[in-house]
Formats: C-alpha cells, sequence, structure tokens
C-alpha cells in the first residue's frame, strides 16, 4: 500500500508538471502520430514488395512494432529522465535525499521523473498489439497468456539492465554514457530479430537483450515457444531482476554522499 501511496504522489506531481507545459505536450502527442504514421508507411512499403518477412505476415510485424513502441515508451517516460537526474545526483550529493526518505532507493530513482504525456504512447502500443493479432489471426487464450507475461518479464530484464548500467556511476562517477548503447540498440526492436546476422543477434539477444522484450513474446503468441522456452526466459526475468538488486546494494555501499 505504501508503495502505491508513492507511485500515486509521484504521477501526480509529474501530471502538474505537464499541466504547466499543455502546448509542449500538444506538439509532442502530434509529433509522435507523425512518427507513428512514418513506421506504418515503412511496413506499408515492405510489404508491397513481399508477402512475408522471415516468416512474419503484417498482423505480427504490426504487433511488434506496438511491443517495440510500448517499451520505447515506458524507456522513454521513465528510464531515460531519471538517468541524467540520477547522473546528476551522484555527482552533487543530492542522492543523500533519496536515501534519507523511508522507500526503496531503487523505486525511487526508477520513479523519480515521468513524462506523462508518454501515457498516449502507451495507448498507441495497445492498438497497435490490438490490431496485430486481429490481422494476423493470432488467436487461442494460452497463445495470448504467454505472450503477454513475456512482454512483461523482457521488460523486466530491460529494466534491471539499466539499473545495473547506472549503478556503475557508484564506482565511475562520470560514467554519463552509460545507457547510450542501449538507447541505440534498442532500435533493433522494430524487427523480428533473425533479420539481422548472426552477430548482431547475440549482442540482442544475450549482452543488450533487446529481443527478449520485443521479438519473444511475439514468438509465443506465434506459438514458436515450448512450454520449457517460456519458463526459462522467466526465469532469465526473475534471476536478472536480483542481479540488479545485489548490484544496487553493492553501489549503495560506494556511496560517500555530499560530504566526501
Amino acid at each position: 500500500m505504501n508503495v502505491l501511496k508513492l507511485l500515486y504522489a509521484y504521477l501526480r506531481m509529474n501530471v502538474q508538471m505537464a499541466l504547466a507545459y499543455r502546448t509542449d505536450t500538444a506538439v509532442n502527442i502530434l509529433l509522435n502520430l507523425m512518427w507513428l504514421g512514418w513506421e506504418l508507411f515503412s511496413l506499408s512499403i515492405i510489404f508491397n514488395n513481399t508477402d512475408t518477412l522471415v516468416g512474419w505476415g503484417p498482423g505480427e510485424l504490426i504487433a511488434l512494432l506496438g511491443v517495440f513502441r510500448l517499451v520505447n515508451a515506458l524507456m522513454a517516460s521513465l528510464i531515460w529522465p531519471n538517468t541524467e537526474r540520477f547522473n546528476t545526483s551522484i555527482r552533487d550529493g543530492s542522492f543523500d535525499y533519496v536515501l534519507l526518505q523511508p522507500a526503496n532507493s531503487m523505486l525511487l530513482v526508477s520513479i523519480n521523473r515521468m513524462v506523462v504525456w508518454r501515457i498516449w504512447d502507451l495507448v498507441l502500443a495497445g492498438g497497435l498489439i490490438a490490431a496485430g493479432v486481429r490481422i494476423s489471426q493470432t488467436t487461442g487464450v494460452e497463445s495470448l497468456a504467454g505472450f503477454l507475461v513475456l512482454a512483461a518479464s523482457g521488460l523486466v530484464v530491460i529494466y534491471s539492465l539499466w539499473i545495473v548500467m547506472i549503478a556503475l556511476t557508484f564506482w565511475f562517477i562520470k560514467f554519463d554514457n552509460n545507457v547510450t548503447i542501449l538507447q541505440a540498440l534498442l532500435e533493433a526492436g522494430r524487427y523480428p530479430v533473425m533479420v539481422y546476422p548472426a552477430w548482431l543477434r547475440l549482442i540482442v539477444t544475450f549482452v543488450i537483450p533487446i529481443a527478449l522484450a520485443t521479438t519473444v513474446p511475439l514468438q509465443g503468441l506465434r506459438g514458436e515457444l515450448t512450454t520449457g522456452n517460456t519458463l526459462v526466459f522467466l526465469a532469465v526475468g526473475a534471476l536478472s531482476l536480483l542481479i540488479a538488486s545485489q548490484v544496487w546494494r553493492a553501489g549503495l555501499k560506494r556511496y560517500a554522499g555530499a560530504s566526501s
């Protein structure tokens, strides 16, 4: 309950900030819609020249685009803004105020700053996923449930990786580009991982596991994964969060505070 109250308090604060710049919010939403139109136009160009892309049809690529936009929206609304804020707080010692609050510091760092207008992007992402599933005629409660669980697990993996990367700031104070690679490789999630050469597939699956949050859930929806495969991916998500929390705790022990 305390966590929910905390989330509500931060959300209300960030909504008030967004309402103070309504014109900026409206422009961002308009640009977001224009970019979505360009993405769908790009897919139409692909399928004007071929019926499938590595065996994936138009509906499945639209659903994948929805999952990609879901991941990207969560990153842009929480991860990117809080990365810059966290890096600055470590250097100037203001992270002390986070540690003084009676709540988990890893959670506080994750929700401190929210780009509220990105909620619109989450709605669009959900619409794309629903439309893609309908077009591809993918049915079955079991497949849909597997897709949702794998998507959630993939988001946990990406979040855990982010926590590890920003925690490195505890050791390397001027490590400002700690998520640049993650941000760049996220673009690989627009398409099925199978379209990329083997070396890049390895990177986006095992090193910077973007595929676990985008391609893998759609593979579950397509019925390409066994129950064993699904359990392994879920275990990876749980293990990644455990490792991230341990790295975070180790980093906190390194933090000297504003008095250093």
